[in-house]
């Protein structure tokens, strides 16, 4: 090889090598379970003003990040909804949607007979969460604290399995 190819060669891998590193960097926060969930006022879907995570305070609220586009996304959100309406009282589940129009991500919705609050993700909040994909979601304790990070979705058997014991082991909300 060529010192002029060997050079060439290089540059590739050195190009390659701050192209994983821009990727990597960019992947959002590094949160764990303890800390306190990251909070901010996001616009509801519905138009209707915005909400929080704060807003909640004491009772545990269940945030999903989701899209429209999301086949994991489908496969969940009826797990979901039995869980909300199983659990109604003790637990908010609280929607973010990312990446969708209002159009699709009100089709989705509508599609799924979803009944819990539904907010609208500008990027901030899924940065702030340290999201790669979709779905995820966070189990924020009473106090503001994450309880459980779950990347990747949720079938019944998880929330009766993981979800549940932390909700029902703390004696509910309040």
């Amino acid at each position: 090889m060529s010192n002029r190819g060997f050079i060439a060669v290089l540059a590739a891998i050195a190009f390659i090598a701050l192209l994983a590193f821009g990727l990597i960097a960019k992947k959002g926060a590094e949160i764990a379970v303890g800390e306190p969930a990251p909070d901010a006022a996001m616009q509801r879907l519905d138009g209707s003003g915005t909400t929080s995570i704060s807003d909640f305070e004491g009772s545990w609220v269940l945030v999903n990040f989701w899209a429209s586009w999301c086949k994991p996304c489908e496969e969940e959100s009826p797990a979901i909804e039995k869980f909300a309406r199983a659990h109604r009282g003790d637990l908010v589940v609280l929607g973010i949607n990312s990446e969708d129009n209002s159009v699709d991500a009100g089709a989705f919705i509508d599609e799924y007979g979803l009944t819990w609050d539904m907010v609208k993700d500008t990027g901030d909040r899924s940065d702030a969460y340290g999201v790669l994909g979709f779905p995820e979601s966070f189990l924020v304790d009473p106090a503001g604290d994450l309880a459980l990070i779950q990347r990747g979705p949720m079938d019944e058997r998880f929330l009766d399995e993981r979800v549940a014991p932390l909700i029902e082991g703390s004696g509910g909300s309040g």
